[in-house]
């Protein structure tokens, strides 16, 4: 169990995750029944609930948003439907409460498998200019970016976060090597990947690959992760470089 939204070892799949998420366009989640995810929720690994703002809104026409105070363009977020539809959905704060804003942290491998290891998750989804300041204050407890850029609203955010968290939930991927295997697990991107048939378009599959030899295998691939990152992302090959090593780059 997650303590006071604290925690456990990003090293611990967790055996079934609940995600809520509070936002004013909740068919827009209707994503999460296919593919991976749907299995997922069919088998109970994972939960997703959604939240409407609206149902919540005191306001006889249902608004969630008003005029900001000092002017400005655009419409923000009204603090009392956000605040009771949060409170109705975690009510004695047991989940992490994210807020998916552009300036909060942007989201990394990292704190990826940070929030895979809670047991519950409250999703915020701004729209118009934001939230109120004062939601942030009473019921956020992070916020979370996907890039420097702006969207229309935090809905595609809310969905990449619970499609990259809930990939960690134990038994959704059906091996725990697809997480552990792959780009950004150890700091590198992954190595090249070739199936069936063996040769296409008279391209061949490396015969490191074919030959049977695993220590060989692991050593290509290795290898290969290590070129792929140093030409595409150098930062990454760097930051890996002083980890190992003694941080010296290889020539």
């Amino acid at each position: 169990m997650t303590i006071g939204g604290k925690f456990r070892s990003h090293l611990f799949l967790v055996k079934n995750m609940k995600i809520k998420v509070a936002t004013i366009f909740p068919e827009m989640f209707s994503v999460t029944d296919v593919g991976i995810l749907g299995r997922a929720k069919q088998k109970g690994l994972v939960e997703i609930e959604t939240v409407n703002i609206r149902d919540y809104s005191s306001d006889r026409h249902k608004k969630t948003d008003d005029a900001p105070f000092g002017g400005g363009a655009g419409m923000v977020m009204t603090p009392q439907p956000l605040h009771d539809a949060i409170c109705a959905a975690d009510g004695e704060r047991k989940a992490l409460r994210i807020y998916m804003s552009p300036r909060g942290k942007t989201l990394d491998q990292h704190t990826v498998e940070r929030l895979a290891s809670c047991d519950e998750i409250l999703i915020v989804c701004g729209s118009y200019e934001g939230i109120d300041e004062r939601i942030i204050s009473l019921d956020i407890d992070e916020e979370i970016s996907i890039g420097d850029y702006v969207l229309t609203g935090g809905e595609l955010p809310a969905l990449v976060l619970i499609n990259a968290v809930s990939r960690y939930v134990d038994g959704v991927l059906g091996s725990s090597e697809s997480t552990s295997e792959e780009s950004f697990s150890n700091g590198l991107l992954e190595y090249p990947q070739y199936t069936r048939p063996q040769v296409f378009e008279g391209l061949s599959v490396p015969d490191v690959l074919i030959g049977g030899n695993h220590a060989e295998i692991d050593k290509w691939r290795l290898e290969q992760s290590l070129a792929v990152t140093a030409e595409r992302r150098p930062d990454l090959y760097k930051a890996y470089l002083a980890k190992t090593a003694g941080g010296k780059e290889k020539k």
